[in-house]
């Protein structure tokens, strides 16, 4: 039986050749990543150039595993496999015994199967409870009874996921939460070729790219990796969060359906940055977890959560199209809160509490990135005079255009800096917010949890009758 080269490379050398060719073609290589360019993805190109086993090390919410499942794009499309073979054995150079026996029973006349490559990538969640069984396999006594075999016979072995990614790509999230004997057991796998089940030695030379992630602060300090393991994992590559606003804004537009049955959909560039800085905040505030993170996760909910508040609006009053303002962010607290781990500081303040400052200052930082230096002192003295303003997010645009009218300069100020034309009610009234939001943040005015902008933040009841926008609802 003839051998083509092609058929008996191994599945490292067979990403690195079609690596290579992605690259001389100027094809993207993980479509769909975005951020790291100039950062990972060199690190990564490098690591499968070598043939390594690699590791990505990075808090939660950072691609990790968006980049593992991406490599499939870098096997072949299909290869072939002597048909009923549970670790896909090639059939020139098969490793079970069961192909082994067929092939030299049928010889030319052994079936073929192709598997195609999705199903060449096997992906696992370490936790502590994952046994040796899990990823090596155990003798199955069951299949030892049908077949006639002695327990120690190959063939009554059940295959774990590991062998079963033979050929392909095993991938191991979270790999410091695995038991310390499994992990003994892949590295036993990687260097030797065999492993011991119930005490019998089997030999399994498995073709296998093993690729790992793990959180930074479990894989290097806690020593939870065994050291013979860690010094075969060829490369250890770093992820990251999106290092500029616009990377992450892009990510987060990537990842958010703006598609909804129901109505239009048009998010103010202002908005959706405001919704991305709320990450930056909290990754920089003391009170939450650093060794946690912030999860790219949170902007995304964030903003799907921000846009099906402003649908509800949209419907409830009758709206042509759905366009979110700031006080959608307020009611998309449940977004935030729950990806929040909070250091004993923030514990003490409450997630709620934090959520509305990061979105506070969220929107300051917006506000001076698009209109630093822009004089808001006639819109602070309104306020100063004693006057206020109530904003809901169950008050439809146009409304609330007229209600922000009332306040000297604002309108002017919004349309002045490029943030809405003033055609654009929807958006007017979403820049406007934006703006209040800047001062409170700065202190100059203050705001209620109710959404009542003043000098004070000091509530007082409305006489029945009583525009609730204009300067007659007053402290």
């Amino acid at each position: 039986m003839g051998r083509p080269e092609r058929v008996l490379r191994s599945v490292r050398d067979e990403v690195r050749a079609n690596l290579l060719a992605r690259l001389k073609s100027g094809e993207a290589l993980f479509p769909g990543v975005i951020g790291y360019d100039d950062t990972v993805m060199p690190q990564i190109v490098n690591a499968l150039l070598s043939r390594h086993h690699f590791i990505l090390l990075g808090l939660r919410g950072q691609a990790k595993s968006r980049l593992l499942r991406a490599l499939t794009a870098l096997l072949d499309e299909a290869i072939p496999v002597v048909e009923g073979s549970e670790i896909n054995d090639n059939p020139y150079a098969p490793i079970s015994k069961f192909a082994r026996q067929r092939i030299d029973e049928l010889g030319e006349a052994t079936p073929i199967a192709w598997v195609t490559r999705d199903s060449r990538y096997v992906e696992k969640l370490a936790t502590p409870d994952v046994t040796i069984a899990d990823i090596i396999g155990d003798v199955d006594p069951i299949r030892a009874a049908r077949g006639g075999h002695v327990l120690s016979d190959e063939l009554t072995m059940h295959y774990g996921m590991l062998p079963r990614a033979n050929r392909g790509i095993f991938a191991l999230n979270e790999l410091p939460d695995l038991a310390g004997k499994v992990q003994v057991g892949l590295f036993n796998i990687m260097q030797e070729g065999d492993v011991q089940i119930k005490g019998y030695p089997i030999r399994l030379p498995l073709d296998v790219l093993l690729c790992f992630t793990a959180n930074p602060e479990d894989y290097t300090a806690r020593g939870k990796i065994i050291t013979p393991l860690k010094d075969r994992i060829g490369s250890e590559v770093v992820t990251h969060y999106p290092e500029t606003v616009e990377l992450g804004m892009m990510i987060t537009a990537q990842e958010v359906d703006f598609v909804r049955a129901s109505l239009p959909v048009r998010v103010p560039d202002f908005l959706a940055e405001v919704v991305e800085r709320v990450a930056f905040e909290a990754r920089a505030d003391k009170r939450i977890d650093r060794r946690s993170g912030v999860s790219q996760r949170l902007p995304i909910s964030l903003l799907e959560n921000v846009l099906s508040n402003a649908e509800r609006r949209a419907i409830r009053l009758g709206e042509r199209e759905i366009v979110p303002r700031i006080s959608d962010l307020y009611a998309a607290l449940p977004a935030i809160t729950g990806k929040l781990e909070l250091e004993y500081e923030g514990e003490l303040t409450g997630a709620a509490a934090i959520a509305r400052e990061l979105i506070r200052r969220a929107a300051d930082a917006t506000f001076r990135a698009r209109a630093d230096g822009t004089d808001t002192d006639e819109v602070v003295m309104w306020f100063d005079a004693g006057a206020a303003l109530q904003v809901t997010d169950e008050v439809d645009a146009a409304t609330l255009h007229r209600a922000f009218g009332t306040v000297p300069g604002l309108l002017s100020l919004v349309h002045r800096v490029g943030l809405a034309r003033e055609i654009d009610a929807p958006t007017s009234a979403a820049a406007c917010e934006l703006v209040l939001e800047s001062l409170v943040a700065r202190r100059r005015i203050a705001r209620s949890e109710t959404g009542r902008y003043d000098r004070s933040g000091r509530e007082t009841k409305r006489r029945p009758g009583q525009d609730p926008f204009g300067s007659g609802y007053s402290a």
